[in-house]
């Protein structure tokens, strides 16, 4: 998203370097597989976008590995200032999670990534709400980083990761989150447990966790 601001610490620094390593063959000069995506996945304020911007820039810098991210909240099926409004009407407990996502697009980014050919895809101004078009030539593109709450649901990536981290966890980050992201009231708190809910039951399907102080661990708890 366009305006959005970064809060890149340490701890996303050390976790993207532990994170490259697990996508690059044994001698860390190509990926593990052609044309890889990868994805990041977590609660609001879990660090999904900083962990990602990090995992690209490292990949681009010190590999020579062009790797682009991908941001899942491009794709909201609302505009961010509307989606409250929408979500309360609607019903926060019936509409918050997956559907709200417009995933058919979602997918024609994958789908042009792995051939290698130019999309054209949202890109939302979170100050002037405007939804600007952006086009992307893949050809020469060769790992897309993805990061989103569900973006570890999608069967296009090739290696999954998850935050370990709740909502709860970062309830600081939320009240006073500098980026003034959204009004924190009984509504937010209520569409944060949603998605903890939705969020939390991906969980199994991670090759990897990311721990609550950002080191790199194979997943327990992953599906066979």
């Amino acid at each position: 998203m366009l305006e959005d601001v970064l809060l890149i610490t340490e701890k996303h620094q050390n976790a993207a370097a532990k994170i490259v390593d697990l996508c690059l063959d044994d001698d860390k000069k190509q990926p593990k597989k052609e044309k890889m995506i990868i994805a990041i996945s977590g609660e609001s304020g879990s660090g999904k976008s900083e962990l990602a911007h990090e995992v690209a820039k490292l990949l681009n810098k010190n590999h020579n590995i062009v790797a682009k991210t991908l941001h899942t909240d491009n794709f909201y099926n609302t505009l961010p200032k509307k989606r409250r409004a929408w979500r309360e009407k609607k019903g926060i407990d019936k509409v918050v999670g997956y559907n709200e996502y417009l995933w058919d697009e979602i997918k024609q980014v994958f789908k042009a990534f792995k051939k290698g050919k130019k999309v054209f895809m949202p890109c939302v101004d979170l100050i002037t709400e405007q939804v600007d078009i952006l086009g992307t030539n893949f050809r020469k593109v060769d790992m897309l980083v993805v990061d989103g709450l569900y973006a570890i649901k999608a069967k296009q990536a090739d290696l999954r990761f998850y935050i370990n981290l709740t909502y709860l966890e970062t309830k600081t980050k939320h009240t006073k989150d500098i980026r003034g992201k959204e009004v924190m009231d009984e509504g937010r708190w209520a569409t944060l447990e949603q998605e903890h809910k939705i969020v939390t039951s991906l969980k199994p399907t991670a090759d990897y966790l990311i721990t609550p102080d950002f080191d790199v661990v194979e997943n327990p708890e992953k599906e066979k």
